[in-house]
């Protein structure tokens, strides 16, 4: 499934026009790591400053005159310059504060009480998969990730927060762009470590030439990469891409969604079927892939809903070629624009839903007026879980908890599952 990034108000606020020399006191770390000062005029917010410092605006980089003493060094040399990372200077125990912190004021937001368990740690051995820009500037390619609140190319030669097969990406993106005869514009890369290799999706190619396609071939086997794709479609596969969710096997579409580590992929599974305790019929709703879906198959008959077609065939594939596997039916739908309705969720004993970063409103007002006991919701938006969550509890459900997942470590990304029970 293919996750859309939904807009947020605070990334947008920028700081009320600050006259180079102009102080600001922050007071709080916004939810998305800025330090934020608060005005009669509004908030302001500052990246990169922390609660308690005193900033000067300057043009040619801002003066920090008592630094918090939470403020440690960043591990990464591209930190501040990098659009990826907002808190390697924050000490571990306030950044652990402040990420659990931003699950409960979503929850104080819309007045829900429920307890939130401790910030689990999911980083693990760091990321599988990252998406590098590469740019042809001057008959030379530069590799990297955008700068914060821009469209200027940060060069890196390494990513410190990537797992150790992605060591090389930076350099492998650049020979991926490299293999495109007379590249003008910007390609999108994506890599993706997996069991049997790496697996790179190009994006930003309007039309492959037959010189292209030999390259990326030759490219390939250069690198004993497991395939290489471009807009989704795969031009060179020496052997398939392989993912391990519980007994299954499965090949992921080209470019598709993948919880970022496998640290993090465990923990949500492990938090879903602990929930899902001993149901005899189950839901996977926005099923993507599989990564809860075919784990719970092991235990219960399951029910799979995803409304994009590759990830539903990379599903059915792997179920029907799993021996062990109790009956798995998937299905295509569309869950934004026709969810199931209340009469075709009564049959289940549990549903579970992990919806993009916009939510499940449609689905959740469903779920709201059937009868399904125990519903299980993982999330990446804190802000549109509140409100699903309400949903669900003006309907009957009490939310017995919520645990917050970081596997987007350094970031203002938290991962949470909730658990809903009806009496």
């Amino acid at each position: 499934m293919m996750r859309k990034k939904r807009k947020n108000r605070e990334r947008k606020a920028k700081p009320a026009g600050p006259k180079d020399g102009k102080q600001f006191t922050i007071t709080h770390l916004g939810r998305h790591g800025d330090g934020v000062a608060s005005l009669e005029s509004g908030p302001v917010y500052i990246p990169f400053s922390l609660p308690g410092e005193t900033v000067t605006i300057r043009r040619d980089g801002n003066e920090i005159t008592n630094p918090s003493v939470d403020r440690i060094e960043p591990f990464c040399p591209h930190f501040t310059r990098c659009g990826g990372c907002m808190t390697q200077h924050l000490s571990q125990d306030k950044y652990v504060e402040w990420k659990r912190g931003t699950v409960e004021t979503a929850l104080r937001n819309r007045e829900i009480a429920a307890p939130v368990a401790n910030l689990v740690d999911a980083h693990g051995a760091g990321r599988r998969r990252t998406t590098l820009h590469v740019r042809s500037k001057s008959g030379a390619l530069d590799a990297g990730f955008m700068r914060a609140g821009s469209h200027d190319l940060i060069e890196i030669d390494a990513c410190p927060i990537l797992a150790p097969p992605l060591k090389q990406a930076p350099e492998l993106a650049r020979a991926l762009g490299g293999a495109i005869p007379d590249l003008s514009g910007s390609l999108d890369i994506q890599i993706t470590a997996t069991n049997s290799g790496l697996d790179c999706d190009i994006r930003g190619i309007k039309e492959l030439s037959l010189d292209a396609r030999m390259n990326l071939g030759e490219l390939a086997e250069h690198h004993d990469l497991a395939r290489v794709s471009v807009g989704g479609e795969a031009v060179a596969e020496r052997r398939r891409p392989i993912l391990k969710f519980g007994i299954a096997d499965i090949t992921p579409p080209p470019g598709g969604f993948l919880q970022a580590t496998v640290a993090g992929e465990e923990t949500l599974a492990g938090l879903v079927l602990e929930k899902v305790g001993t149901a005899k019929r189950a839901a996977d709703l926005f099923s993507g892939i599989g990564t809860f879906a075919l784990r719970l198959a092991e235990q219960t008959a399951v029910t799979a809903v995803d409304g994009w077609g590759p990830a539903v065939e990379a599903l059915t594939h792997a179920a029907r070629h799993t021996p062990g596997l109790k009956p798995v039916t998937v299905e295509k739908r569309d869950l934004s624009g026709h969810p199931l309705l209340s009469n075709e969720l009564n049959g289940f004993d549990t549903v579970v839903f992990d919806p993009p970063r916009a939510g499940a409103k449609e689905q959740t007002y469903e779920l709201a007026t059937s009868e399904v006991k125990t519903i299980v919701a993982v999330s990446c938006n804190p802000a549109t879980f509140a409100r699903d969550a309400e949903i669900l509890i003006n309907g009957g459900y009490k939310l017995v908890d919520v645990t917050p997942v970081d596997q987007f470590k350094w970031t203002a990304h938290v991962e949470l599952v909730g658990h809903f029970q009806r009496d």
